[in-house]
């Protein structure tokens, strides 16, 4: 095995299709609105289903099937004018059914994961064949990155809408192929190549042994919780590529009652961790300890912090085990953990597990979907640059331990007609959130790929989105 290796990481350049594998079920092109989408049917839909826009490989906005579009001054209508183009069967791409597509995603039948963040648009009008406006109640940031998810994808009757048409082969995968565009045929100008890619599915240890093998070119869709099967395949060192994700990684409360009913002892549970020697055990380039909800920065706001941060850790666990004694439990504190049994996932139990022990809690792992949990792994990328995607996830729509203060906080912030009183709105959220407590932050989200040098245009990104488009740069 270590020959292969070695010989797999010298191969020379290849050539012929491109083989990219994501870690998870086989890849199908799904509705977004129905179907969730794990790393395989993810990349398909991105790639023959784009949205008005897309990510690049930077995560920066490109043209999708919109080829431009304005912002008025006041940030509240986005009029986009499509490009020219066709579904598969020929028929042009109307403005028309994009709209629909896009209304649909926001409708109350939508399981859209999106959804939520979609309750800002007021309208969207089709004003002629090529040109859409979309009208939102108060101004966004960034809400062209809401848009170039894959969730917003336009498909019409399971049909995509480009770039790429996918065929499927015999053996479970998809063909990925880039047509000949249509001003290129009118013009007689020469074809530009178009390396054609192959998407297949597996779980990580499959996958990171065929890339080992030589026989793939990229694996995607890589977690913390199989980041050690990764590192255990004897790759070369350059292969392995880490995205700066943004997000929200910790522990969510799972039960309002019992012990854990109480704030005081939620923040004692936190302030136990040794966040410092955890990302150090992780060993992940440019992970960075998190005690706060919100990241730093994020639509330009300070986190609020809860008061303990500001102690050394020593003194946290000692005011921990004092919070815990004045609670008069009437036997020791017992915590159940849900999350995936996952290497890396156990890995990160028994850092939590060694530090509440210091504090005289027993913590034991339940399975995910365990009714008895009382914390649940939430490992999350945020799907665009707003402080309410992090904030909505502790509604009192959404997580059993909430305060209606903050839940009015964000609702004002939802309709705020300037930004500064936005951010006044979603910062005092945060603050009420920091003092209840209802999660137990801990870093940010882990997002790994493995890549070969025929991947010469992947580049790591902050939304962790790796487009077809981009994973080779190609020349005439």
């Amino acid at each position: 095995m270590a020959t292969v290796l070695a010989l797999a990481g010298c191969r020379a350049e290849e050539t012929g299709p491109v083989t990219v594998v994501g870690i998870g079920g086989a890849p199908r092109l799904l509705n977004p609105n129905a179907d969730p989408l794990d790393a395989p049917s993810a990349f398909l839909v991105q790639s023959s289903a784009q949205g008005l826009v897309r990510f690049d490989a930077a995560g920066e906005i490109e043209p999708a099937l919109a080829e431009r579009w304005i912002v008025s001054n006041d940030g509240l209508r986005y009029t986009f004018r499509l490009a020219r183009l066709n579904w598969t069967n020929g028929s042009r791409i109307t403005a028309e059914q994009v709209a629909a597509r896009l209304r649909a995603a926001g409708a109350s039948p939508s399981r859209n994961p999106l959804k939520p963040l979609l309750g800002a648009i007021d309208e969207i009008e089709a004003m002629t064949d090529e040109v859409i406006e979309i009208s939102l109640k108060s101004p966004r940031p960034n809400f062209l990155q809401l848009l170039a998810q894959p969730e917003m994808a336009v498909l019409r009757n399971g049909e995509g809408s480009g770039p790429y048409r996918i065929a499927p082969r015999p053996d479970g995968a998809m063909l990925l192929t880039l047509p000949r565009p249509e001003e290129d045929e009118e013009d007689g100008a020469p074809e530009m190549p178009r390396t054609p890619i192959i998407l297949s599915a597996a779980r990580a240890g499959l996958a990171v042994a065929r890339f080992g093998e030589g026989d793939v070119d990229g694996v995607l869709g890589g977690t913390l919780g199989d980041l050690p099967v990764a590192r255990q395949g004897g790759l070369p060192n350059n292969a392995l590529a880490f995205d700066p994700a943004a997000g929200l990684f910790g522990f969510s409360i799972a039960s309002n009652d019992g012990p854990l009913a109480s704030a005081e002892l939620r923040q004692a549970l936190s302030m136990a961790i040794d966040r410092n020697a955890l990302v150090a055990g992780l060993a992940i380039p440019a992970l960075s300890p998190r005690e706060t909800l919100l990241p730093a920065g994020v639509e330009g706001l300070a986190p609020a912090a809860p008061a303990w941060t500001a102690l050394p850790l020593s003194e946290r666990r000692a005011l921990a085990v004092r919070t815990i004694a004045a609670a008069a439990l009437p036997s020791r504190l017992r915590i159940r953990v849900a999350l995936p049994d996952a290497p890396g996932y156990r890995l990160l139990f028994a850092y939590v597990r060694r530090d509440w022990a210091t504090i005289g809690v027993a913590a034991e792992r339940v399975a995910p979907n365990a009714k008895d949990a009382d914390l649940r792994l939430i490992d999350e990328v945020a799907p665009i640059g707003l402080a309410s995607w992090y904030l909505r996830h502790f509604e009192c729509t959404a997580s059993r331990i909430c305060d209606a203060g903050a839940d009015l906080s964000m609702s004002m912030a939802r309709i705020a007609l300037t930004a500064q009183a936005r951010r006044g709105f979603l910062a005092n959220a945060d603050r009420i959130l920091a003092d209840a407590a209802p999660f137990i932050p801990l870093a940010s989200p882990v997002r790994w790929s493995l890549v070969s040098p025929r991947l010469t245009g992947f580049r790591a990104n902050v939304f962790a989105r790796h487009h077809a488009l981009d994973l080779i740069r190609e020349q005439p």
